[in-house]
């Protein structure tokens, strides 16, 4: 696009971005979104993230913790539980969606996130996925916070093991880009260091949560003035055995002893029967998912009663049956974590063109078949594999054909409407307008940008 354009639409005064034209904005999102995503000029990809993000401040959709909501979660539970969605693909398109979904049932709990896993291979870095999701909002008409999450920000079990300081550097840098990013809500996931040798069960949990701990001082440290960045921690790692009270005391009591660096832990996530994606069966199909809702409500009471947390969180939920989704409110569960069913929504819909899946999944076959496990049926591989197909092949499912995406993404804003009714997360706008005040974090306007608008 001719980037000179925005000189009628935004402006430089004081040092600040203004924003002079808000319907002139919207109507040039789409190519300027695009344009930012795709130029193949490092320098100018980073300032024209930088000129999205604060022209969508400027238009009123502000990258917010969502921390005084949940403290007010933990003094009373008001019953509905936020939606934490997983975006790997089509993202422009898919937070367009939710944003619809979310003005036309005035939905303000709503959180958009992105795992350390997926940040690989869907090969959206932090500031571009923020950007992406503002821009959204805008093209939408979105007033009003933002939540956006580092999900999953994990410690990976082998790599630690080999030797701790590369791996929790690793992580900290993450965290630290993260946050730069205005990612202002972050789940610190040492789950995967629990150790089940040691003889009693706050020793198990130890490792886990001493560098909770370590990392949760460490965001208070860097978080922008006026910032309470909601953390959250985990004791169970999603797919193994189902987490108990006893875990749940020993890491938060263990974690407070250590943690000394202002607000602590805002949620908890507890394994309770799922794992990420669901079970696939040989034939593709997918197993049905039995999640211990007594557990669920038991270990969320503890967690507001005992520790003033928002409650726990349940990961890998997306591919539940929709019957069950009303279950989360009702058992207390603060926040539940989607993403693989709505990939599934956007790979095996009707119109998705075959030539292009199997474009698709001919790359994943081939890019990624070390990653085949033995005894794998191929569709169990293409199952477990193809959220790899979002990233190297970005471009081309961005490009995909108006009368494709339109009617997958009415697919997906369906399912949305589905999950925020379940979830009781409709007209949550005012409670989160009452208790989050978001602050604007104003970030440097380069020379690049002054040059385009001048």
């Amino acid at each position: 696009m001719d980037i000179k354009k925005l000189g009628n639409i935004l402006s430089i005064k004081n040092g600040t971005l203004e924003l002079k034209d808000k319907a002139g904005l919207r109507a040039v999102m789409d190519e300027l979104v695009y344009e930012a995503v795709f130029t193949g000029d490092k320098d100018g990809q980073i300032a024209l993230f930088t000129l999205i993000k604060e022209a969508a401040k400027s238009a009123g959709a502000v990258p917010a913790s969502i921390q005084e909501l949940y403290e007010e979660m933990g003094k009373s539970y008001p019953g509905f539980t936020v939606p934490a969605i997983n975006i790997r693909g089509l993202t422009y398109d898919t937070a367009k969606a939710i944003f619809r979904k979310a003005n036309e049932m005035n939905v303000g709990a709503l959180i958009f996130e992105i795992a350390r896993s997926e940040i690989g291979y869907t090969k959206q870095r932090p500031l571009e996925y923020s950007t992406v999701v503002l821009a959204a909002a805008v093209k939408e008409g979105f007033v009003g916070p933002v939540f956006i999450q580092g999900d999953h920000f994990q410690l990976v079990r082998k790599n630690y093991l080999a030797d701790p300081k590369p791996e929790t550097d690793y992580v900290r840098g993450l965290i630290k880009e993260a946050i730069e990013a205005e990612f202002y809500n972050i789940d610190i996931d040492s789950s995967t260091l629990v150790d089940l040798e040691r003889p009693t069960i706050k020793e198990q949990q130890r490792p886990n949560f001493e560098i909770a701990a370590n990392l949760g001082t460490y965001i208070r440290e860097i978080q922008p003035k006026g910032i309470n960045i909601s953390i959250g921690g985990e004791i169970g790692e999603i797919g193994g055995k189902n987490s108990n009270p006893d875990e749940l005391r020993a890491y938060l009591d263990g974690f407070e002893e250590i943690f000394k660096a202002g607000k602590g832990l805002s949620k908890l996530s507890v394994q309770t029967g799922t794992a990420h994606g669901g079970v696939v069966l040989p034939d593709g199909t997918l197993a049905k998912v039995k999640i211990d809702f007594d557990t669920l409500r038991t270990l969320s009471d503890m967690a507001r009663k005992e520790y003033g947390l928002s409650g726990c969180v349940q990961h890998g939920a997306s591919t539940l049956p929709d019957e069950a989704f009303h279950m989360f409110p009702e058992t207390g569960t603060s926040e539940v974590h989607l993403a693989t069913g709505f990939q599934n929504i956007i790979y095996d819909s009707k119109v998705m063109p075959k030539e292009f899946k199997d474009k698709v999944y001919e790359f994943i076959k081939k890019e990624y078949a070390k990653e085949r496990k033995e005894g794998q049926t191929e569709e169990q591989f293409i199952y477990s594999t193809r959220k790899k197909g979002f990233g190297p092949l970005k471009k081309k499912w961005w490009d995909l054909p108006a009368d494709v995406k339109g009617p997958i993404m009415k697919e997906l804003e369906d399912k949305f409407g589905l999950l925020f009714t379940k979830l009781k997360v409709g007209n949550t706008k005012d409670i989160v307008n009452k208790t989050v005040k978001p602050v604007v974090v104003k970030k440097e306007i380069n020379v690049v940008i002054k040059d385009w608008l001048a």
